[in-house]
């Protein structure tokens, strides 16, 4: 990689930034705790139009706006008609501990009775300009992106993003497996020993999961708080969740990390598991783990009594993901999303 230096001095930021000044909006100010269920309820409702298979639920927007690492004050803004109702929300979250890319990730949207008013450009605006300034602030010599993720099918969030300079940086593709179709079976590879679960090595699957992960594009080490949420919050699925363990039961050379969201259910048109993690460390790869993880997955789905299993995969994982995953059954749907990117 080429010797960059610190961010805070190739990072132009504005000095002071402006809260938005828009006909529609009687008050622009920084989100609160007391905000959970309006800016679910706006979310939702746009949800239903930008992404009609699944919603973001409560849980979701809860711990978003709980993290010890957010600063609500200053990273968030929302904005309110006359009445007090919340047109258009935002959230910028820069996830701690970065080893090799500073990110700002932008939450939020727009309702979608209030867009094609500029309201939802005014915001965009505002984030992108307090991302600088988080960007900014940091010292570390490592590349600095600002990233919103919006569905491809999104075409006005798409055109927006990019009349602000952001551009596509990645795609991410959901594929489905039917159940009802005959699964594959994997033998557990040589070694190794493929088994469900174990509260005790968590502390372990995380780290596994960060060493698995450093190749992949955007991703950075999940902190122990963050951890909690994947394996241990409302819809992680233990018994649907499998590591791959070294001959000495505790190295963890594997993991498939499975949740259960049932609100997204009435959405999908079937009953699901959701695969919120594969990873296998490098040391490991080559060695058919991964089939192996999830073909305990989807048996485990299917004996649940679930329909199908889905997951979303970067469509230029180098780890030839997507090709495991179809040789799996996996099938692409109509579902996709892009990573907007600003990079520094």
């Amino acid at each position: 990689m080429t010797d960059l230096s610190p961010l805070s001095e190739r990072v132009e930021a504005p000095h002071r930034l402006a809260l938005p000044i828009h006909p529609d909006v009687a008050v622009w100010r920084p989100l609160t705790l007391a905000d959970v269920d309006a800016v679910t309820e706006l979310q939702q409702a746009a949800d239903k139009v930008d992404h009609p298979s699944w919603t973001t639920p409560r849980e979701d927007i809860d711990e978003d706006l709980s993290r010890s690492f957010v600063d609500l004050a200053r990273d968030s803004l929302a904005g309110f008609d006359d009445d007090g109702r919340m047109l258009a929300w935002g959230l910028n979250v820069s996830p701690p501990h970065p080893e090799t890319l500073v990110r700002v990730l932008l939450h939020g949207t727009t309702h979608p009775d209030a867009r094609g008013a500029g309201i939802g450009r005014q915001l965009l605006q505002w984030q992108r300009g307090r991302a600088q300034q988080m960007l900014a602030g940091s010292d570390l010599p490592l590349p600095g992106s600002i990233m919103q993720y919006l569905s491809a099918d999104n075409l006005p969030g798409i055109r927006l993003a990019e009349l602000l300079g952001f551009h596509a940086g990645r795609y991410f593709a959901t594929l489905t497996r039917d159940l009802a179709e005959p699964l594959p079976e994997v033998a557990d590879p040589e070694g190794l020993t493929i088994v469900p679960w174990r509260d005790e090595l968590s502390s372990a699957v995380r780290d596994a999961k960060n060493e698995a992960f450093r190749d992949h594009w955007g991703s950075q080490p999940t902190s122990a708080e963050a951890w909690q949420n994947v394996a241990g919050g409302e819809f992680f699925r233990p018994d649907l969740s499998f590591l791959a363990l070294a001959e000495d039961g505790e190295s963890v050379a594997g993991l498939v990390i499975t949740s259960v969201l049932e609100h997204d259910w009435p959405h999908q048109g079937y009953t699901s598991s959701y695969v919120e993690l594969v990873g296998v460390r490098r040391a490991w790869r080559g060695r058919s783990i991964a089939p192996a993880l999830l073909a305990r997955t989807l048996a485990a789905s299917k004996a649940a009594g679930l329909e199908r299993v889905v997951l979303d995969v970067d469509t230029e994982n180098p780890t030839g993901a997507v090709g495991i995953y179809t040789g799996l059954g996996f099938t692409p749907d109509e579902n996709r999303q892009v990573a907007m990117l600003l990079a520094y």
